[in-house]
């Protein structure tokens, strides 16, 4: 379905952004520390970076998690249901995790938008950067898990639609 297929692409692409911004963030605290135990002068802004870039990594890279299977799922007793059944169940929880995600996606928009217009500081450390690249990194990692949410959700769907699905199989 093209749809998925889209929803995938772009939630791969921010994946992959996640995966090469550990690059940056390496960087600045091998610095950090060379700055700081090396030449005695630590840094006014690599707490600030370093935080600011985990937080990226980890925002780009959930929606990914979700496309190739990776997040936390409990499955002692899902794993003896056939496919099908399995389906059903993981379409009716996300289903209902849905609409929290589209309330994040909402609020955290606003966080951004507020942040952008007052020039929101972080307060953290003397250096005081800005701080809605951050919360719209958050934005924009949410709505990807929103979207990838609703791919797995079509990806159910289209299971249970099938008439070869499940028969007999636990998987």
């Amino acid at each position: 379905m093209k749809t998925i297929a889209l929803i995938e692409r772009l939630t791969r692409w921010a994946g992959y952004v996640g995966a090469v911004l550990i690059f940056p963030l390496v960087s600045a605290l091998v610095y950090e520390v060379f700055s700081r135990y090396v030449l005695g002068q630590p840094t006014l802004w690599a707490f600030e970076v370093s935080y600011m870039v985990m937080g990226a990594i980890f925002m780009l890279g959930m929606a990914n998690a979700l496309r190739v299977g990776q997040h936390v799922s409990v499955d002692v007793v899902s794993q003896r249901f056939a496919a099908r059944t399995k389906a059903l169940v993981n379409l009716v929880c996300y289903l209902c995790f849905l609409p929290v995600l589209a309330w994040l996606v909402w609020e955290l928009s606003f966080y951004a938008l507020e942040a952008f217009e007052s020039n929101e500081r972080s307060g953290r450390s003397a250096w005081n950067p800005v701080i809605w690249p951050v919360f719209s990194v958050w934005f924009l990692g949410f709505v990807l898990l929103a979207l990838q949410v609703v791919a797995e959700m079509l990806k159910f769907l289209a299971m249970l639609k099938s008439p070869t699905t499940g028969q007999g199989e636990a998987s």
